[in-house]
């Protein structure tokens, strides 16, 4: 198996409380998922309430992070989560700058994109574009047993 490159840790305010920072290290021994979504962006929109069926199917093994990029507004970014049931947190960058961090690993225009963090803070696995539950509950149950 090659070597996993290490996943950039970054910490930016929090999508509703935006004097909390948020970071994107995860919990000691679960898997980080970070997905990166926009209120604006339609593939975003499609794959929600999959990403909140994931989260919940495996909150046991994974912590959920979102990554708001680019709404300069908060408001239409807190409605997509109300309207959607979005139960974890996002980190709130209108400005792009903190993708731009991951730019090894994600295109900065691929948006949605999904990175999977595994439980050594090195990217296990990215998936560009809308993704499924599915999906992403089988790259998790992978990576959570060491795969």
């Amino acid at each position: 198996m090659a070597k996993r490159p290490v996943a950039p840790v970054v910490s930016g305010p929090t999508l509703g409380d935006e004097q909390t920072a948020l970071t994107t290290k995860a919990s000691a021994g679960k898997v980080l998922v970070l997905n990166v979504w926009g209120s604006w962006c339609a593939p975003c929109r499609a794959e929600a309430p999959d990403l909140v069926r994931a989260a919940a199917a495996t909150r046991d093994r994974a912590d959920f992070i979102g990554l708001n990029t680019r709404d300069l507004d908060p408001i239409p970014a807190k409605a997509f989560v109300r309207s959607f049931g979005i139960g974890y947190p996002s980190i709130y960058d209108p400005s792009g700058k903190l993708l731009l961090e991951f730019s090894s690993q994600l295109p900065p225009s691929g948006i949605p994109s999904t990175l999977v963090v595994d439980k050594d803070g090195r990217v296990a696995a990215r998936i560009i574009g809308k993704t499924t539950e599915a999906t992403l509950v089988g790259v998790i149950d992978d990576v959570a047993a060491g795969k």
